[in-house]
């Protein structure tokens, strides 16, 4: 009946499915961008009650809190799509995205209601958070479920591809704000345009997906009375689905989320800060990266529909453990080749008793590193480079040694630490200009725009691969009376966790080794990780029959 009923669906119908779908879920990654790409504006308005710097941290914080609560979201969710259905399910998900994003337009800042601003603001993206945990899960299940079991790769595809244009239309919609507005109106009010202009996203994602029928699977199970009663428990409390959650999370999400994210948001803050490019210039070939790579999604979809999912993901995951570090390498030859020239001709060393250096990971800028070797430590690391480590007898001053140039540290904990902080500082500046090293932004004469930017288009290739396919392994790794639950939950673990937390763990330890490239391990050895558990547990799942999984037994 359900075979009967795909083949004799037709293809404005199916069309209208996968554009429904993917229209609502690219809305909810546009809302959930601006509080990101709008950081600087919300924290000077919702935050003005605290320093600049601490109202920037909590606006940054807050956006950090939207993913930790997205596996919350995929549970509660996730329950509600498998016991009452998939439309449903996520016409409330993309409500709450809307409504959320949409009072954060509205909220009025601190200085007109005080310390409600900031809660209120924290509590519209929490809801964001959890809906977006939904949101995939329902999008991803309704399309397959939908799809034939020959294009099930190239249909779900589109649903990844989402990401992407979602950041795209952020920027297409804040850019020519900022533009017609100017940077004094537009950091005053108009910052909150774009959190409006959601209002009219949501009517129209609204209108489409409520033409939608449910998905004919689910029909039939409730049809027939197979519908999970406990989707969690069963889900989760059974080892047989367990299990298959545990390879879903360690065996392709896991790996997936660190690739895409390297690719996507490290690359952009290596660029930014590590580089020093500045940040229009970086944007644009973040941008153009994007566009150029954005078709490639539906292009490894349909592929692993030809090939199988495994090949097309694990050398995506194989691509990025060979040549990420490489490929970095590679953009600060192209994007800052005064910054690599000076590191080659004249590096940088500090000699101290190790006993004195404490951990150089200081992302909040509050931290205090007063003994001799952490204010060595913390000049190198502020100005964002490399540098090795050689140690001194216990008790001597730590010293710092720029090419032929030694400049001797001293204790923060001395009284005129000040004069000391001051004059150290001024010595490594000028060590450093000696040196060849730029203290400023990279030179935008000797960027190589278009070999940056073709880097970041490989870099980008990369997580397109292990993307593109990887809807269609998780829905056909599950059965359909807990598919909505059972993939939700490994997806936004994984994306939310393992990825999201890559930019704040790579830095840490490229500060801790002085290397800044060294903070590359962490997605290059989860992706390694990832690799051999795929490998070795995953099954090939290009055209498996999902309407007939009914239990776990039935998906293995």
């Amino acid at each position: 009946m359900v075979a009967d009923y795909r083949e004799a669906t037709s293809q404005s119908v199916q069309r209208r499915v996968i554009f429904a779908s993917s229209l609502g879920t690219m809305f909810e990654w546009y809302d959930f961008f601006l509080a990101g790409s709008l950081a600087a504006q919300i924290s000077k308005n919702i935050f003005a009650g605290v320093n600049p710097t601490a109202g920037f941290i909590f606006t940054l914080l807050s956006f950090a809190a939207g993913f930790a609560v997205r596996p919350f979201g995929a549970l509660v969710f996730g329950r509600i799509g498998d016991l009452v259905g998939r439309k449903y399910t996520f016409l409330v998900t993309i409500s709450l995205m809307g409504i959320a994003t949409f009072v954060i337009g509205l909220l009025p800042g601190s200085a007109t209601i005080g310390i409600a601003a900031p809660i209120l603001f924290v509590a519209m993206r929490m809801l964001q958070g959890l809906a977006l945990g939904g949101e995939y899960g329902g999008a991803v299940v309704y399309v397959a479920e939908h799809s034939g079991n020959k294009d099930r790769g190239a249909k779900t595809a589109w649903i990844q591809a989402t990401a992407a244009l979602g950041l795209l239309l952020s920027l297409a919609v804040i850019l020519p704000t900022r533009f017609l507005m100017g940077e004094t109106e537009f950091g005053n009010w108009g910052w909150r345009v774009p959190f409006l202009v959601s209002m009219i996203l949501l009517v129209v994602s609204l209108w489409i997906r409520l033409k939608l029928h449910e998905s004919p699977e689910f029909e039939r199970m409730k049809q027939e009375g197979a519908t999970s009663k406990a989707p969690i428990s069963e889900a989760f409390g059974q080892w047989s689905n367990l299990k298959l959650v545990l390879i879903g999370l360690f065996g392709m999400v896991m790996g997936q989320a660190v690739v895409w994210y390297a690719g996507q948001f490290y690359s952009m803050f290596f660029l930014t800060q590590t580089l020093k490019v500045d940040g229009g210039t970086a944007n644009m070939m973040i941008i153009i990266a994007t566009v150029v790579t954005t078709p490639f999604y539906v292009i490894f979809g349909k592929l692993s529909d030809r090939f199988g999912r495994k090949p097309v993901f694990m050398t995506g995951c194989l691509l990025a453990v060979l040549f990420f570090f490489p490929l970095f390498k590679g953009l600060a030859h192209y994007a800052n080749p005064a910054l690599e020239a000076a590191q080659r001709q004249a590096p940088i060393t500090v000699r101290a008793d190790p006993s004195e250096c404490s951990f150089q990971f200081n992302p909040a800028g509050t931290a205090k590193f007063v003994s001799s070797c952490d204010v060595a430590r913390s000049a190198i690391t502020r100005a964002g480079l490399n540098y090795t480590d050689e140690s001194l007898p216990s008790g001597q001053t730590a010293e710092v040694r720029i090419g032929d140039t030694v400049i001797q540290s001293f204790s923060g904990k001395s009284a005129n630490s000040a004069t000391q902080a001051h004059d150290f500082d001024r010595r490594i500046a000028l060590a450093l200009k000696a040196a060849g090293y730029a203290t400023g932004p990279a030179d935008p004469a000797r960027i190589n725009f278009f070999m940056t930017t073709l880097i970041l288009i490989v870099l980008m290739l990369f997580g397109t691969m292990t993307y593109g396919p990887i809807a269609a392994m998780l829905v056909e790794l599950f059965p359909t009376r807990i598919r909505y639950t059972a993939i939700s939950l490994p997806y936004h673990v994984g994306i939310g966790w393992f990825g999201g937390f890559l930019p704040a763990a790579s830095f840490a330890i490229s500060a801790q080794t002085g290397d800044i490239y060294s903070g590359l391990w962490y997605p290059v050895t989860l992706a390694a990780i990832c690799f051999v558990i795929c490998l070795l547990l995953v099954k090939e799942s290009k055209g498996v029959d999902i309407y007939r999984k009914a239990s776990a037994s039935d998906a293995n």
